[in-house]
């Protein structure tokens, strides 16, 4: 299960709105195939596994990060093919979540007589598909927020410039997490200060995936050269009613969508609504980069799943620009808590990665 699980990450960024899922087939001891989840509209990973193992698959054990599938949909069914492979024993570390399957599979596979177990390997497969199990029993994309910020917290000085809060290194991982990523969102703050491209550029060469990149501008205030509305992928721009219907012409113009949501009492977009159209959108993780305004208004709206947040050994002063804005909490106690943290060095700067409690 060890190695089915490192096939699984090693195709993590690639595979949805489908899991990414690793197989591997045993028999006799030894391993005769193995497979990981194609791009869609291509094979699952069972059925990659049983095309490179052909006659030998019968008889094997395979050992599947993602209980098999058992409806049509872009391909057969997982669980069928199994089957009519002969093998003899499936190995499954969680059941899916997705409706259509929910434990079918399973029961397909037993019903054939092929001995089922489950959960070796539960914990690192749930870690893996944490985004795609949160949007198939939610609906709601897996949302991210990442930040670089000072030891005093600051994603800026006084001025507004924030190049480079972090190292070459924190930005060379964060380019890197960006190809796992389904989308990417920043503030319109964070367009007018940094004019981010919002790509994934892992080893400073633009990445053959791109996320979908999304603004959050209530009023209409993207610039018509904004980066992020040039090459490198599409670009949704989520704003309300007060933005001018000029400024949303000429957005699309620009081979941007617009998207004309409800405003929250502050005015703002309102997040849940946006959240749930790129959910429905088949959005299952949501990488949220700043700025802090935005930062605020998501933990606010308690949408934040889980946080990097990589800190700089640098301290800036003054109160402008805090990673996170808002009203905060009144009270330490009343602070969001993270758990599971780990760390991780980038240079001088440290990454510490987290879920909201």
């Amino acid at each position: 299960m060890r190695r089915a699980l490192a096939l699984a990450a090693s195709v993590e960024g690639t595979t949805s709105p489908n899991p990414h899922v690793g197989c591997v087939l045993v028999k006799d001891g030894r391993v005769v195939a193995e497979g990981a989840t194609e791009p869609p509209p291509g094979r699952h990973a069972e059925a990659v596994a049983l095309a490179n193992a052909g006659d030998a698959a019968r008889g094997a054990d395979a050992c599947v990060t993602l209980e098999p599938c058992s409806h049509t949909g872009r391909t057969p069914p997982c669980a069928d093919a199994l089957i009519a492979a002969g093998v003899a024993r499936v190995i499954v570390a969680i059941a899916d979540p997705d409706a259509k399957v929910a434990g079918s599979g399973i029961a397909r596979l037993r019903d054939a007589g092929v001995q089922v177990e489950t959960g070796d390997g539960e914990a690192g497969a749930a870690r893996l598909l944490e985004a795609y199990i949160k949007h198939r029993t939610t609906g709601l994309p897996f949302i991210i927020a990442k930040f670089a910020a000072t030891l005093d917290g600051k994603i800026a000085a006084a001025s507004g410039d924030s190049r480079w809060v972090a190292g070459d290194a924190a930005r060379a991982w964060a380019h890197e997490f960006r190809t796992k990523v389904d989308a990417i969102m920043c503030g319109v703050n964070n367009v007018l200060l940094d004019d981010p491209q919002l790509t994934a550029r892992p080893g400073g060469a633009i990445a053959g995936k791109q996320p979908l990149r999304v603004i959050a501008d209530s009023r209409g205030r993207t610039p018509l050269t904004a980066k992020a509305l040039g090459a490198g992928g599409r670009t949704l721009i989520a704003t309300t009613g007060a933005s001018p219907a000029a400024w949303r012409d000429d957005i699309a113009a620009r081979g941007a969508e617009v998207a004309v949501l409800p405003a929250g009492e502050d005015g703002r977009v309102d997040l849940r609504a946006l959240v749930r159209m790129l959910g429905e959108r088949d959005v299952l993780s949501l990488l949220a980069e700043g700025g802090g305004v935005l930062h605020g208004s998501l933990f606010a709206a308690a949408l934040v799943d889980k946080v990097h947040a990589i800190i700089a050994p640098k301290i800036v002063g003054g109160s402008l620009y805090p990673a996170v804005a808002g009203e905060g909490a009144a009270r330490m106690a009343d602070a969001i808590a993270l758990r599971d943290v780990e760390t991780l060095s980038l240079g001088d700067d440290v990454a510490f990665i987290g879920y909201v409690r």
